[in-house]
């Protein structure tokens, strides 16, 4: 019998990745995507493409509204989406496209999932290598909600397992990322990354998700299949 797993699927490029590769490991996984208040559906359009086209068992969208607190450009209307910023990757200044808490509330959200399930094993494509700066895709962070999930639920308590976050991307650069995927067959024309597209729904190529994700189809000598603005890639 398969083991079950919960997958944190964002629709972007990483999340994608990661659902391919706990596919591969041979869990039945358990997609959940969040609606959270950001800025646009598109990447909730994404999820629902990539979690059918990969063969998720199930998956669940979660209706949150980070708005109700803002603090992001991601969740506030009145703050501006960053652009072609030059310290990107290169900066200890956490952007203002960081939510608060975001992947702890998510991962909180799998946990609870996963415990319903009878799974013990949580999947997020969070990355430390190429990416903005965003202090919860660190692994001090994981290993610090691992630790917290195997104290605070029933199941772990009880022994009846042992939670395990997996990071399966995390130290690895966005073309790396993008090359083992394609491997894994993952259709990257399915996934949204922009944080800031177009009334057409194209990405715009310059925000740091843009640029670090043309970044990595660059460096893996292969091109991006998604559509940018004409201001944009």
């Amino acid at each position: 019998m398969q083991s079950k797993a919960v997958v944190l699927l964002s629709g972007g490029l990483d999340s994608a990745t990661t659902l391919a590769l706990a596919r591969q490991e041979g869990f039945a996984c358990y997609a959940l995507t969040f609606r959270y208040g950001q800025r646009h559906g598109r990447e909730v359009d994404a999820a629902q493409r990539v979690a059918r086209v990969l063969g998720a068992v199930e998956h669940r969208l979660a209706e949150i509204d980070l708005r109700a607190f803002g603090g992001s450009a991601l969740t506030d209307a009145h703050l501006q989406v960053p652009k072609d910023r030059a310290a990107l990757g290169h900066s200890s200044d956490i952007p203002v496209t960081y939510v608060p808490a975001r992947n702890t509330i998510f991962l909180s959200y799998a946990l609870a999932w996963a415990e319903v399930l009878g799974a013990f094993d949580l999947f997020i494509g969070v990355n430390s290598t190429d990416y903005s700066g965003y202090p919860d895709c660190r692994p001090e962070f994981i290993a610090a909600f691992e630790s917290l999930a195997n104290l605070a639920t029933a199941a772990a308590v009880q022994g009846k397992g042992r939670y395990r976050v997996h990071t399966p991307i995390i130290h690895m650069t966005k073309a790396q990322i993008i090359q083992m995927g394609t491997g894994l067959g993952v259709d990257y024309a399915l996934t949204h990354s922009c944080y800031d597209p177009d009334s057409r729904g194209r990405s715009c190529g310059r925000c740091d998700a843009c640029r670090l994700r043309l970044k990595g189809f660059a460096e893996a000598g292969l091109v991006d299949p998604v559509e940018y603005s004409h201001d944009g890639a």
